[in-house]
């Protein structure tokens, strides 16, 4: 198991990766069609996502957390 001192880090890693590989999968067949090599064109778009993704991720999740807790009533 992890230990609860990272679970920012896990949290952010796994959003960022199930956000990347999602939304990845679905521009590229939005944008190419289910061709042949679209497995190929889909992992590469999403390392690309996930490597702006993951630290995007770290860095609004604060922010967010803030917003929505001056949106959000006791």
């Amino acid at each position: 198991m992890i230990p609860k001192k990272y679970e920012f880090i896990t949290f952010a890693f796994l959003m960022s990766s199930f956000m990347s590989f999602l939304m990845s999968g679905v521009i590229s067949f939005v944008n190419i069609g289910l061709v042949e090599e679209f497995m190929s064109i889909w992992f590469s778009a999403f390392y690309k996502a996930f490597i702006v993704a993951f630290p995007s991720v770290i860095v609004v999740i604060p922010i967010v957390r803030k917003v929505v807790a001056k949106l959000v009533k006791d």
